[in-house]
């Protein structure tokens, strides 16, 4: 098998259903984003021991491959696979159990403490990126709200699992103080 195609030479590439576009497209920007926020998760994964946020990254990892595939999907065209409302649902369900198990937050937090949370940090920063991309694609194409929705829980259990993450490696949040 090989893994070239000579079809993007010129700076073009196919969406989904043979769509050519320009690589700088807005829609390929944020697949591009997505697929990078997915390898940043890899990269939790690849911190973690075998414990069960394992599973549940990976579950993570899966649902990005579908929103990628969504906005890979000319706005016009219906997507083969799409998020849900089920798999929002699912992460609100995770960071309700992970949020329960730790203290009221009362500070704000800076990026950091143990290596899983920091890496944690950074899927949290690549996501809020993907979503930022995503609502500018959204003012020129057709762009599920489902898409949005799931990337800012994404982006609020990111978050809620770097707390955690500290927290069981017995590391201090690092707290913002204003100088």
């Amino acid at each position: 098998m090989k893994l070239y195609t000579r079809t993007g030479d010129a700076g073009e590439t196919g969406l989904i259903g043979g769509t050519r576009v320009s690589k700088d497209d807005a829609r390929v920007a944020c697949y591009g984003d997505v697929d990078e926020l997915n390898a940043t998760i890899g990269m939790v994964v690849a911190a973690l021991g075998q414990c069960i946020e394992r599973e549940l990254l990976h579950e993570i990892q899966s649902d990005l491959f579908i929103l990628g595939a969504e906005l890979a999907t000319r706005g016009d065209d219906k997507p083969d696979m799409t998020i849900t409302a089920g798999q929002v649902a699912r992460l609100e369900q995770l960071l309700d159990e992970t949020c329960a198990r730790l203290p009221d937050l009362t500070n704000f937090v800076l990026p950091g403490g143990c290596e899983l949370a920091a890496r944690l940090h950074l899927a949290r920063t690549v996501c809020r990126r993907v979503e930022r991309a995503v609502v500018t694609l959204a003012t020129q194409s057709t762009v599920s709200p489902t898409v949005l929705v799931y990337l800012n829980r994404l982006s609020d259990l990111l978050f809620a699992l770097a707390l955690a993450a500290n927290r069981n490696a017995g590391v201090a949040d690092i707290i913002w103080k204003a100088s």
